[in-house]
């Protein structure tokens, strides 16, 4: 039954009115105090400079409660796994006290260790999660995802092989985080919106570090008169390899369905062949089938504290572990030979000192900027492009993503690493030479 105009401007009004306010939330930089970003990392920023006793101390909240839900869980699945992610999740506890209470050892307080873990990743993501998770609701429940999806269904499915709102998950990455991109891909996974392979490429391939990080990596890398060039560069490759990785093992052995078991979502439009109004329909039906504004706020709200305490436990347990590995072992020196022959046929001045970078990307993406910031142009610019383009790292990326409800193990994340680095820097390379 169709439905009455009146109750057609409505689901019009919520529609529009919602999602521009969440594209508006996301997406829209605006200048404020002599930064230019989007508006949800303004807020973020008011926490953490007003109130920075609040943001580090609600952070330490979330640890807390993602360790007593990994206890509970032990409890409740009684396996293996859920033993190992307790054991982090309280070891990232322990680092918490340690960091805000002890300050002791002394060598884990060095600036690059727990310092830089907690007040670089841990408060902003404790921060982000529950509110992006508040104001996802705009972007997600109201019929934007319906309206883009639909009219970028034929161009996302032939390049990557996932739906077309997924490219909402990837603009979401790149304007805001990667934590806020997977937010997204995990809820609309467990609602059955995604397959398990759509989800796992989306978590591997769109959810990488944010535009303003990258301009953080620019500077370290004394790039920004290149900033232009450098972001869209960057931005093509990683999507560029992201649809050669959706052809290769192990993305493309996973499962084709849905956690939920709904059928595969048909490509063809159903009602008219006119794509904007076949959109325009889908998009007012979901504004329709919403449920009311607060108990969406709500739901999410719930959701974002919950993944919140999951994700930056293992931030702070799982990164610590990393960036001991790099700093104090020589695995990383011993890594290095796998990318010398690469650094080597493309020339590279300094080849061991760039296969050491790469390899460093697994542990923490800013640390290859690091170590490569006083190199030539051509290795600085490779380097830049592949921290940010292989997506995977145990500071921050694989842990949201082990904290989501799909199923990647470590083993596929190191080997979907390992594809992404290797095609980045060969793209990165050619371009390089070309361009540079």
């Amino acid at each position: 039954m169709p439905a009455s105009p009146s109750a057609k401007s409505r689901d019009t009004a919520a529609f529009l009115g919602f999602s521009l306010l969440g594209l508006f939330v996301f997406f829209v930089p605006v200048s404020l105090n002599g930064k230019n970003t989007i508006p949800l990392d303004h807020i973020i920023t008011f926490f953490r400079t007003a109130l920075p006793l609040f943001s580090r101390y609600f952070a330490l909240l979330m640890v807390m409660l993602g360790a007593w839900d990994a206890l509970w869980s032990v409890k409740r699945k009684k396996d293996a796994s859920a033993l190992v992610l307790a054991l982090f999740k309280i070891s990232g506890l322990a680092a918490a006290l340690i960091f805000l209470f002890s300050g002791q050892p002394a060598f884990l307080m060095q600036s690059d260790l727990l310092p830089f873990l907690y007040e670089k990743l841990v408060t902003p993501v404790a921060l982000i999660v529950p509110l992006g998770a508040v104001f996802l609701a705009f972007l997600v429940d109201y019929g934007l995802m319906e309206f883009s999806g639909s009219l970028l269904q034929p161009f996302m499915r032939r390049l990557f092989h996932t739906p077309g709102r997924s490219a909402v998950d990837a603009v979401a990455s790149f304007v805001g985080s990667y934590s806020i991109g997977l937010l997204i891909t995990d809820r609309v996974y467990r609602e059955g919106r995604y397959t398990t392979r759509e989800a796992a490429i989306i978590a591997t391939g769109f959810s990488t570090v944010s535009a303003t990080f990258m301009v953080i990596v620019a500077q370290t890398l004394d790039m920004m008169s290149l900033w232009n060039f450098y972001f869209w560069s960057t931005l093509l490759i990683t999507f560029a390899v992201t649809a050669l990785t959706v052809r290769l093992w192990p993305l493309r052995r996973m499962p084709d369905r849905r956690p939920a078991g709904q059928k595969k979502e048909s490509n063809k439009q159903t009602h008219t062949d006119n794509a904007l109004a076949e959109a325009w329909r889908k998009a007012l039906r979901a504004a329709r089938q919403a449920p009311p504004l607060k108990q969406s706020l709500a739901e999410n709200l719930n959701y974002g504290l919950r993944m919140a305490a999951s994700i930056v436990s293992m931030i702070l347990s799982v990164g610590l572990l990393g960036i001991l590995l790099a700093k104090y072992t020589p695995l990383f020196d011993w890594s290095a030979w796998l990318f010398v022959p690469l650094a080597k046929l493309f020339s590279l001045p300094e080849p061991h000192l760039t296969g050491k970078a790469l390899s460093l990307g697994i542990s923490e993406m800013f640390l290859p900027s690091l170590l490569v910031s006083g190199s030539d142009l051509i290795t600085r610019y490779i380097i830049g492009v592949t921290s940010v383009s292989s997506i995977l790292f145990f500071s921050a990326s694989i842990p949201c993503i082990l904290s989501t409800h799909i199923p990647l193990k470590i083993g596929d994340l190191l080997w979907i690493w390992l594809e992404r680095t290797l095609l980045s820097f060969i793209l990165a390379a050619i371009t390089a030479r070309v361009f540079l």
